[in-house]
């Protein structure tokens, strides 16, 4: 198809969690623009031959520009080529979707969207835990826990943060964690909060952590290390096998 994109979510990084369309995509396509966290055995999909762009972003590294990753998309859709770009866990969540979508539109270039599996989801399985409860946990809420400066954003909804029969999932908050459980419990929330890391899901070195949100805020506190993660809190984190 000319000037034609498909958004594909590749999960958080085990390629048994594609989706049949999103297999069946990557082998179809002529140029897949990747994240960094969807590359390994996800691309094992695409078909030999195809031409493998790496735009990924990440925290203290270099990182393709956004404008660049717009062009780049703009240009290989509009020489008629099928484009695929590879995005970690589920396009729509914090995945910077809005903007390339943005740019395409502008351009007069269609495009379709892939959903996939989001690490929130993933993360709550791999524990073996549901994300809501009747009784417990009525609402399921996903944030980010960095803004466009990678600092905790300070527009937050601290009313249904620490409300105590909801689920919260912290998306790209492992840095800004200490600060964010700190206010938490200013507010209200007991420092007792179950919580859930679950980092490199999908990965060989794949870890659940199972604490409260005084004690991850500590633990993360002192240490540095960069492997991607999401944090789960509210009374069913602490559960599971």
């Amino acid at each position: 198809m000319s000037g034609f994109v498909s958004f594909v979510s590749a999960g958080p990084g085990d390629p048994e969690l594609l989706t049949l369309k999103a297999a069946r995509r990557l082998r179809d396509a002529d140029v897949v623009l990747y994240d960094d966290l969807a590359s390994g055995a996800i691309l094992d999909h695409a078909r030999e031959g195809a031409s493998l762009i790496s735009v990924g972003k990440r925290a203290g590294r270099p990182s393709a520009k956004q404008e660049h990753v717009n062009r780049l998309l703009i240009d290989y859709a509009a020489s008629g080529v099928r484009v695929v770009r590879l995005k970690s866990g589920d396009a729509g969540i914090f995945g910077r979707l809005e903007e390339e979508i943005e740019a395409l539109r502008e351009a007069g270039i269609a495009y379709e969207i892939i959903p996939g599996v989001t690490s929130a989801s993933v993360a709550a399985a791999t524990a073996g835990i549901p994300l809501t409860r009747r009784h417990t946990a009525r609402r399921v809420q996903y944030i980010t826990g960095a803004d466009v400066t990678g600092e905790l954003p300070d527009d937050l909804n601290w009313a249904a943060l620490t409300d105590p029969q909801s689920t919260t999932v912290v998306y790209m908050g492992r840095r800004t964690f200490p600060m964010l459980a700190a206010k938490l419990i200013e507010r209200g929330l007991s420092p007792d909060t179950p919580a859930l890391l679950a980092q490199s899901l999908g990965h060989a070195d794949e870890k659940l952590v199972r604490t409260t949100i005084a004690r991850l805020a500590a633990q993360l506190s002192e240490g540095s290390a960069s492997a991607t993660a999401v944090i789960l809190f509210g009374a069913l984190a602490g559960e599971g096998p």
